[in-house]
Formats: structure tokens, sequence, C-alpha cells
């Protein structure tokens, strides 16, 4: 994607901003509160919480807006045996904030060490190790496993909101059935004497996991369903279950980078399209695509770790009234999607540059997808239907092979954001590769915003290039002019291209011969 300008951003983002739905009560009990320098402070969950999921985070509610230290640490004890089983430490960067040449942390076999020996859970763990829960070498941030991705990903320990801190251990080292303490340093947050000794915050964990053959688990973000977190409900669920599986997800924020691979057969259901926010500030500075990688030209697994959400190497995947949100500028997907016969339907995507990308057989009915430019990427096949696309620069660059389809959208709206007029697909050469068979269609579009061309630039050989449009129609009715469409696009004929068009609004016939 190009550097944007970030002109008019600030009016934009006054546009895409989702209204956040924070639950409001504490799980398992009323929450305790802790006599602390800097004003009365209440724990979630309570101090001598029992059934307490393993995925929760931690959470510090204050009387006035809380300050991130940066210094001091968080540590996680099994209260059975005062074993350490993980450091969170506040002198380590949570990632970098701008594009860099810095490697990404390097591939590793077995997970992340969090700590010093192979695991945080070590018994010989040192509670004072600067480089715990770090990437090792020079360039330290912090680090954490998601989705089984042992390369990691740079994530915030601590998250500020409003008087509200949650901290967030690293993934997967709690358990069922067991007792654990919490200890902060002073430092950690700004005036606040900390917590420590063993009794000053206490809590138990839930006997057992759910079933391993469930068909359904409950993410709640009060902590009241089988989960706190969607990631911690993705990691349950089998890769391959023999049934469908649901992930039911109530209304509620869910601040969490959501990464899962090679899964199948599994459905991710909101209970109310954007009210169930699921979101992270990631980009490709933050978290930067592993070495030697490229995402603009390999289609496989990659993986791209800039996502919010990603769904990398799956099939038979359904996503159902959800809103999926990046909120950061940059490279930055609210969603990235990989694999095949994949459905989207009903689903809220805010993303940055590339806000949604699609690889693979994929049917989006009913989507929103709202982004700064580039706001559609992938290389199909992508079936569109009944779809509000939203964007400040170009709507797609779409880099479909000549084996597949592209981007066919069907009865959706196109809106150009921050007053000004864009494209709706751009085709430029990328580090000086063209992509000669690009495919976006439009069959009975609303268009407001757009620019006369309508397409472009196209760079290189547009011989197979189909930008084509049938029957596109401007914000009040009436047909669009389109004697100054790019000389690479095309305008379908009613008569002559009949069967065209017929063809291009059957989703079995752009999706490999997949009937969703």
């Amino acid at each position: 994607m190009r550097a944007l300008p970030l002109t008019g951003l600030a009016a934009v983002a006054a546009l895409v901003a989702l209204t956040a739905s924070v639950p409001a009560s504490a799980a398992h009990g009323a929450t305790a509160p802790v006599s602390a320098a800097r004003g009365a402070v209440a724990l979630l969950p309570a101090s001598g919480a029992q059934r307490v999921n393993p995925d929760a985070h931690l959470v510090l509610r204050f009387d006035q807006p809380p300050v991130l230290g940066s210094s001091g640490q968080i540590r996680i004890y099994d209260a059975a045996t005062d074993r350490l089983v993980d450091t969170l430490d506040m002198s380590i960067p949570a990632g970098p904030t701008e594009r860099t040449k810095l490697p990404a942390a390097p591939y590793l076999s077995t997970p992340y060490a969090y700590a010093d020996g192979p695991r945080a859970t070590n018994a010989d763990t040192k509670p004072g190790t600067p480089s715990a829960g770090a990437e090792a070498g020079g360039n330290k941030f912090q680090l954490t496993i998601i989705g089984g991705f042992t390369d990691g990903f740079h994530f915030h320990p601590v998250i500020v909101r409003d008087k509200t801190a949650t901290i967030y251990p690293h993934n997967n080292l709690l358990d069922y059935g067991k007792r654990y303490y919490v200890q902060i340093d002073p430092g950690v947050i700004t005036g606040f004497e900390g917590i420590s000794g063993k009794q000053g915050w206490r809590f138990s964990t839930k006997p057992k996991a759910p079933r391993a053959d469930a068909e359904r688990v409950v993410v709640s973000a009060d902590g009241t369903g089988d989960f706190n977190t969607v990631q911690g409900a993705l990691d349950f669920v089998p890769d391959h279950p023999a049934k469908r599986t649901t992930i039911y997800v109530h209304n509620g924020d869910y601040e969490e980078i959501v990464y899962f691979r090679n899964k199948s057969n599994l459905t991710i259901q909101g209970e109310q399209r954007d009210k169930v926010r699921i979101h992270y500030a990631n980009n490709e500075a933050f978290n930067p695509h592993p070495p030697n990688i490229s995402t603009n030209e390999q289609p496989g697994t990659f993986p791209s770790r800039r996502a919010a959400f990603a769904a990398d190497n799956v099939k038979a995947v359904h996503l159902r009234d959800l809103a999926l949100e990046t909120t950061l500028q940059g490279q930055a997907e609210g969603l990235l999607i990989t694999g095949e016969e994949n459905i989207v339907s009903k689903v809220t995507v805010i993303g940055s540059g590339d806000a949604l990308q699609v690889n693979g057989s994929t049917y989006l009915p009913d989507v929103k997808v709202i982004g700064h430019g580039d706001t559609i990427l992938g290389r199909g096949p992508a079936f569109f239907e009944r779809c509000e696309i939203q964007s400040v620069g170009a709507f797609m660059w779409i880099r479909n092979p000549s084996t597949n389809h592209g981007n066919v959208f069907v009865d959706c709206s196109f809106k150009t954001l921050g007053g000004g007029q864009t494209e709706l697909a751009r085709l430029p050469a990328n580090k000086g590769k063209n992509y000669p068979h690009a495919e976006a269609v439009l069959i009975n579009a609303t268009l407001n915003g757009i620019s006369p061309a309508g397409w472009g630039p196209v760079d290189g050989d547009a011989t197979h290039v189909r930008f084509w449009e049938y029957n596109s129609r401007n914000a009040d009715g009436t047909p669009i002019d389109a004697a100054q469409r790019h000389p690479a696009s095309r305008q379908l004929d009613k008569v002559k291209d009949a069967e065209t068009i017929e063809n291009y609004r059957k989703p079995s016939f752009i999706l490999n011969g997949w009937q969703p």
C-alpha cells in the first residue's frame, strides 16, 4: 500500500468510530478495594475470587486516570508452590512505533521463552530477569505467543483506558484448577504503591475446561462465559472438529490481537453486530512480517502479524455479527482472512491501508468496510453482496492471478470519505511486479465520490485486466457518466454481455465452484 497523506484523516476518524460496549460489572463477586497511594483501587477478579477463567485479564480500577510507569514488574505465582508462572517487565517497550529495518523476531520451533529457562513456569526463573517476556538481542520488545505462532507478537502488557488499567498476562500460562497470587512493583503505575506479599491479590481458576468435544463455547468479557477472550476460546477449540463448533461472543469490548490458523468447520458468532467489538492498535510497524516473508507475493500461510483479527490458512470458517478494528494507521487490517470456502457475514471491518485483506474463496454478504486507502487488498476470489465500502483513497488493489477470479461486488455501495474523490481500484507495479489478470467487477453498484476516471492508475499490460461495471448509479439513483472512464475499464452491455452479467451474479461462478 502506498503511504497516504494524513490530511483529513482526523475528520474521517470521527466517521468511523464505533461505540464500545464495556463490561461495567465484576465477574465472580464485587471488586475488592485496595489501599493505594494513588487513590482507591479495585481489583478484577476480586481478591479471593473463585472459578476465574484462565484466560482472564487482570484489571485495576482507580478513582482517577492512572499513568503507566516505565519500570517495575508484574508477577504471577502459583499459590500452592510459590512457583513464578509469569513475569511482565514494564522496562521493555511494547513494540516498534515506526517502520525500521530491524528484523522481526526469529522463527522458533518451540514456544518463545518468556523468561530465563525453557518457560516462564520454570522454577529457576529469576524475578529480576530483564529479558522476561522480551525478544532476545539488542532490540528488545515485548513478546507473546498468539494462536500457537511461536515467533510471537509484540503486545502491550498493560493498557490504560480512562480509569482502568488492564494487565495482559502472556497467553496460556495460567491453568485450570489452580490458585494464584499477583505482585505488582511500585513504578508500574505512577504513584501506585503496588501489591506485595501473597495475600494482596489472590484468585483461583475454574476446576476444569469445557468438554473437549463441546460444539458451543461462550466468550464473555465480564467473565461469566467459558472464556473471557476470543483468543482463549480459539486456542481451546479443536483445529478440525468432527461437527461444526460455534464460539458465541457476548456483547462487549475485546481489546486483543486475534490470530488463528489451520482451523476448519468453525463459526465465530457475535451477539450483536457492532456491540461485539474486537480491536487492537496493530499495524505493520508494531508487528512487522517475519524475516524473508513478503505478504505481497506469497498467498499461502504467511503469517502476517499486522492485523487486529487474522484467520490464516482456514477452511469453512464463518464470522458473523462482529465488529473488527485496528486503531493504528499504516498498513493495518481490521480483518485478514486466508483459506478456502469461508464466510464473513454482517461484519463491520475498520482498518487503515489494506483494511480488509481476502485471500482464497470467501463469501461476504452484508459487510461494512471502512479504510484509508487500498481498503480491500488480496488475491481473491471474493464475492461481496449488499456490502457498504467506505474509503479515503482507492477502494482496492486486487492481485489475483489468472487461475482464479478477483473481487466481485453485487448490489454494493462505495462512498469516498473526507470530501474528495478517488478511484474504485488502482493497479500500480509493486516492487517491479505487475498484476496483469487483476479483476474487480461491480454489478448494480451505488457510487458516491468516485472520480470520473473511476479506475487507475494501471501499470503494465492491461489486456487481461477486468475492471468492469454494469448498471453503476450515483447516490441519487441516476446512471453514472462513464464517458471519462479509464481505458483499461469496461462498461458491460445489458444485451451483449447478458450471459457474463448473469454469471457474475452467482457466487459459485466466482468462488471456484463452491456454493456458500
